[in-house]
């Protein structure tokens, strides 16, 4: 279980240094890894282009159907409601999941898609795999990012200054 989610936490590595918020995805079958994949919605234009959408599109191609039952996901961050809908369409039996996401988390924070009963399918859910290192990369990411953006508008700020002076 481990090795999987220390593959996902390397596309989240991936993400983050292309600028993207640092997500990591793999989908596994059979002791296999069939599918990786890493957030791109910036990259992209694309707003559906998370990790786990992503990975569920080459986990399809690879298999050769839209039907994922025997497939087990690991995703950094708990998906939120649009990638948890794909999870149950696609059919994954199990999700592995490090860090919960309490402002759109879909799988059990602020909804629980994944496990609606009134669905045509229920993915088990394990959360808490590898926490500290899933949580501590996007908490790093966005603190480099409020880092930046202060810096930015007091560099700004000084530049507007000095224009007023002249």
């Amino acid at each position: 279980m481990k090795k999987y989610m220390l593959a996902a936490l390397n596309e989240a590595k991936s993400a983050a240094a292309e600028g993207e918020v640092p997500v990591g995805c793999i989908i596994e079958k059979d002791g296999e890894i069939i599918a990786r994949a890493h957030n791109l919605t910036e990259t992209l234009n694309d707003p559906t282009a998370h990790a786990e959408m992503l990975a569920i599109r080459q986990a399809a191609r690879h298999c050769g159907w839209s039907r994922l039952c025997g497939c087990n996901m690991y995703v950094t961050l708990e998906p939120c409601s649009m990638c948890a809908g794909a999870i149950v369409w696609a059919r994954i039996d199990k999700v592995y999941i490090g860090a919960m996401d309490p402002k759109a988390g879909a799988c059990g924070s602020v909804m629980n898609i994944v496990q609606n009963e009134r669905l045509n399918h229920i993915a088990e859910v394990e959360t808490g795999i590898m926490q500290e290192e899933c949580s501590r990369i996007l908490k790093d990411f966005f603190a480099e990012r409020r880092s930046r953006q202060h810096k930015d508008t007091k560099q700004y700020s000084a530049n507007e200054n000095t224009e007023e002076s002249k």
